[in-house]
């Protein structure tokens, strides 16, 4: 039996119905087209999920009749990718791929070798698309949560926040791999932050400033990849080894 489809509504009421209106609501009786009877998930991004049953449709809108409410945990520890900012289509797809596969924050990073740069209105209406495309991303993987997209940071913003995590930035030429580490080399709680590079690389000032900042080098494997999918693949391999995945 599929999974029924999951709306975002940005405050959910208390009580036993909730009118889903808005652009949801249009989406679900205009394009959907569900009907009286059918399932419907309704959740606020914040962990509240909401399972419900249709029970009238509007011509811009359902109301529905919510049978279970609960509240996912936030996962501990929080799993950050700080992505460089990738060109064309490729930011979305890393955006996209980041949130289904379970990240709970993505920093967009200005590295020094980015072809693409955000500066005044333009860097506004691309972190506006990657906060949409998150979640978008997060109702097709039925997320209760969707991932914080921070606001652009610079490499000394980057390297702020690593000091205060667990941080490991991605390298092709480190001899210690992130495959390697063990559930127990991993914390508890706080954040795991991943640093992905742009498709230049990552330069020589910058990995010494994450390094003062603490950070470990790590590789993925053999194979170099993209930016779009380099951060997708750490946080799988991080996403077994804390046992998200079990």
């Amino acid at each position: 039996m599929p999974t029924p489809p999951l709306f975002l509504l940005p405050v959910l009421p208390p009580g036993d119905r909730v009118v889903l209106d808005g652009d949801e609501g249009r989406h679900a009786a205009r394009v959907k087209r569900l009907g009286v009877g059918e399932s419907v998930l309704v959740s606020d991004g914040r962990g509240t999920l909401l399972s419900c049953v249709v029970a009238g449709v509007r011509p811009d809108g359902l109301e529905l009749d919510v049978r279970s409410r609960l509240v996912a945990p936030q996962p501990e520890p929080r799993l950050v990718v700080v992505q460089a900012l990738p060109k064309g289509e490729r930011a979305e797809l890393a955006v996209e791929v980041l949130t289904e596969l379970g990240v709970d924050e993505i920093v967009p990073w200005a590295a020094s070798r980015s072809i693409v740069q955000w500066s005044g209105p333009r860097g506004a209406k691309a972190l506006e698309k990657w906060r949409r495309t998150a979640a978008e991303a997060a109702k097709q993987s039925r997320r209760a949560r969707v991932p914080d997209v921070a606001d652009l940071a610079s490499t000394a913003a980057v390297a702020k926040r690593l000091a205060t995590s667990t941080a490991f930035v991605l390298h092709e030429s480190a001899a210690v791999s992130l495959g390697a580490l063990s559930a127990g080399e991993l914390p508890d709680s706080g954040d795991v932050v991943v640093v992905v590079g742009p498709e230049g690389g990552i330069s020589d000032a910058e990995l010494a400033a994450f390094a003062d900042a603490g950070a470990a080098t790590v590789r993925l494997g053999e194979p170099v990849l993209r930016t779009s999918t380099a951060g997708a693949a750490a946080l799988a391999v991080l996403s077994a080894r804390l046992g998200r995945w079990s």
